[in-house]
């Protein structure tokens, strides 16, 4: 459990675009059907950034949402955490860009990345600061515009990823509420898994990484498959005993929503109920760092989260990358 003052959510905000790409405007671009995407993943719909539009822009949007909810100013902030894997640029950060956009002028600001797992990468590096009295309020925010790297001319991943951003503002909370555990896990030998192999160091852009799609997702999807059923299972359990309690005292856990047979394969191992988990990868399909503080606010908004319930965040992403946090809200 942490340590020194509680910290817990206290605002949560998000943004997704207009633009809704249905399994039916899919079937147009790529040898693909309704039936196979919704039976294969159960997504129906993703949302897509209009042209112009950058990760910074969504962040913004949800990141003001989080504030107003919080009920706090931007010049209140401490510090801004953007975990994206699709930043505005390579540098300068994105959150520094969010920093000045919202006039959080006391504010530090970096970007995290982690994949799908970089939104609880980078709430479990914030929650510390605020609880040994460093920090007062920290904005944190899962943003990702996949649609900018994705290959919709790869019937495999296309169906998959969506844009979006989540933002939560973490504070102190009352004594017995707030982030109860906090859990990490990497393995680099999964790399290759989930991938975008150019437009770094190793494979600088050039004419011949463009016209070969090598910027955009390349993913082992039955590998993947496998890796996240076992560690949502084995995670979301060490993140309950860590924080002295049990499955049986968990009232809603909010998965990475990548895929609902993952979901639904790991609910079945951890005993829960449809009831217990909340699913939105219908309408979003898989949203990186976004997923699961955009899933987090609609569960919110929704009134499916009461004060005093146990949540559980889980997620998994490239790196291989995993995470998990309880909490009492």
């Amino acid at each position: 459990m942490l340590q020194g003052i509680p910290v817990g959510i206290i605002g949560t905000g998000s943004a997704v675009p207009e633009l809704i790409l249905t399994n039916a405007d899919l079937e147009k671009m790529v040898d693909t059907s309704d039936e196979w995407i919704k039976t294969r993943t159960g997504i129906q719909q993703r949302r897509i950034a209009g042209e112009g539009q950058s990760t910074s822009d969504y962040a913004y949007m949800a990141a003001v949402k989080a504030l107003a909810d919080a009920g706090i100013t931007a010049d209140e902030l401490d510090l801004i955490i953007v975990a994206t894997v699709t930043p505005d640029y390579q540098f300068p950060a994105t959150a520094c860009l969010l920093q000045n956009r919202l006039g959080a002028t006391r504010a530090a600001a970096f970007d995290l990345s982690a994949g799908c797992s970089g939104f609880l990468y980078a709430v479990s590096t914030a929650a510390p600061m605020i609880a040994s009295g460093l920090y007062r309020k920290i904005l944190v925010i899962g943003a990702d515009l996949l649609s900018r790297i994705t290959n919709y001319q790869d019937r495999n991943t296309c169906v998959l990823f969506g844009d979006a951003a989540g933002a939560v503002v973490l504070g102190e909370v009352p004594q017995g509420k707030g982030i109860l555990s906090i859990q990490l896990g990497s393995d680099g030998s999964g790399g290759e898994l989930l991938i975008q192999r150019a437009g770094g160091s190793k494979a600088p852009a050039s004419t011949q990484t463009v016209a070969e799609h090598e910027h955009s997702i390349v993913m082992n999807g039955k590998e993947v498959f496998k890796f996240a059923v076992r560690i949502m299972d084995n995670l979301t359990r060490e993140a309950v005993e860590k924080a002295g309690l049990s499955m049986a005292d968990v009232d809603c856990l909010i998965p990475h929503q990548a895929n609902i047979r993952i979901i639904d394969a790991a609910r079945e191992r951890l005993g829960l109920t449809e009831e217990q988990v909340f699913v939105n990868v219908q309408n979003y399909g898989n949203t990186s760092s976004a997923s699961i503080p955009l899933a987090l606010d609609e569960a919110k908004r929704s009134g499916r989260l009461g004060s005093g319930d146990l949540l559980v965040l889980c997620g998994f992403g490239a790196g291989l990358t995993w995470g998990a946090c309880a909490i009492r809200m």
